[in-house]
């Protein structure tokens, strides 16, 4: 079955256009005590240190210099095991960032989080986007989003980040997770928040086995008849590692770039890396033997 169009050549994220005619890199920012190379020196509780706000404002903009069409900022960590934050404490992260970021740059800025309160300030300060790996399913979150006036990335999760890797089952992951989008597409609409405002992720590794993850990348262009962008994060994942028999994540680069050209071949339209640079200098020879030369 041949792939289904985009509803939309370019995204309008707040006023900042995202090109959706070829595949695009969205450089991930994350905002956490432990992305920093001295965690001690910011508690990540009180008001942000200007000095760390420079600090990872300078890493956004270094992303963008180097291709990322789109700076994804996270305050909250959604790995395997992770503890959550309190509100206040993730927008003391994030709020001061997407504040001089935006200022800065005339790429859309995305804001990772599940949380109403914080979609509502961050947009407020300058993001175009919601980045949401609970889909909109907290309380609240459908609500704000689609008042917001923003595009909103759903993404597919069993279970919850602390437990979601504990035994995940699945009659057939492939049907589940188009059953699942299906539902919560219809749902947006139903709270007014219109189709061409969203954007889809699998969920690579968000209770996933990597036979279950190995499914969905296979099937990846299955998803692409929603008519909607897909977003896919496969930097660094643990299935890049069991791939590599162990590799640790400092030496998951060349897996992760050859798991993104997968996707991008199966589908993908945005990819989420940590490796900026080395993903999009792979991208733009693989669109270059496919004979799309733009840049």
């Amino acid at each position: 079955m041949p792939r289904s169009p985009l509803l939309l050549t370019t995204l309008d994220c707040g006023g900042k256009a995202l090109s959706l005619t070829r595949p695009q890199i969205m450089g991930i920012l994350n905002v956490t005590p432990d992305s920093f190379s001295e965690p001690g020196r910011w508690s990540g509780e009180e008001e942000m240190p200007s000095a760390v706000c420079a600090a990872r404002v300078s890493d956004a903009l270094e992303m963008v210099a180097a291709g990322a069409t789109i700076i994804d900022i996270g305050g909250e960590s959604t790995r395997p095991g992770s503890t959550p934050v309190g509100v206040d404490e993730e927008l003391a992260r994030v709020i001061p960032v997407i504040t001089q970021l935006a200022q800065r740059t005339h790429r859309p800025i995305s804001i990772d989080t599940s949380k109403p309160e914080v979609m509502r300030a961050a947009v407020a300060a300058g993001a175009g986007l919601i980045n949401d790996v609970w889909a909109l399913r907290r309380p609240g979150a459908l609500e704000s989003a689609a008042e917001l006036g923003v595009p909103v990335c759903l993404m597919h999760m069993q279970g919850e980040p602390g437990t979601m890797q504990h035994t995940p089952r699945y009659r057939d992951v492939v049907a589940e997770v188009a059953d699942f989008f299906a539902h919560r597409i219809a749902t947006c609409e139903a709270a007014g928040l219109p189709r061409q405002r969203l954007l889809l992720d699998p969920g690579f590794g968000f209770g996933k086995t990597l036979e279950h993850n190995l499914q969905l990348l296979h099937n990846l262009e299955l998803f692409t008849h929603f008519g909607l962008p897909l977003l896919v994060g496969l930097s660094r994942k643990s299935m890049i590692g069991a791939l590599l028999n162990g590799a640790a994540v400092e030496q998951r680069l060349y897996g992760s770039i050859a798991a993104a050209l997968s996707a991008v071949q199966h589908g993908a339209t945005i990819l989420r890396v940590h490796d900026v640079r080395p993903s999009v200098e792979a991208l733009t020879i693989y669109c270059a033997l496919k004979g799309d030369l733009r840049r």
